[in-house]
């Protein structure tokens, strides 16, 4: 176990905690998932994908170090610090997406 994994679960657990506090609050079936420089959503997903999906592409993202440093450990460069970077930035983005999410409903 890293030490980023202190900060990597707790980002995961948050992301279901706000999954489960906004996906009632958000009405629409469809939610924009990013937005051009000038604001306008660019491209849309399924609620269900928008909101369970980030869940396991970060779960897929972690298994996917743990078998790098796993099977081919002298390629791995810095997991600590990404696995971090990736915690931190996952949720952030995360929780921005859901909060537009609402407003717009």
């Amino acid at each position: 176990m890293l030490a980023a994994d202190y900060v990597f679960w707790p980002a995961v657990a948050f992301i279901v905690v706000a999954n489960l506090y906004y996906g009632p609050r958000i009405k629409s079936d469809r939610m924009a998932m990013q937005w051009a420089l000038d604001g306008k959503p660019t491209w849309y997903a399924s609620k269900a994908m928008a909101l369970w999906g980030v869940v396991a592409f970060a779960l897929a993202v972690r298994l996917l170090i743990w078998a790098a440093m796993t099977y081919v450990p002298d390629k791995v460069n810095g997991p600590e610090i990404g696995l971090l970077l990736f915690s931190i930035i996952v949720v952030a983005v995360h929780l921005f997406m859901l909060r537009a999410a609402t407003r717009a409903s």
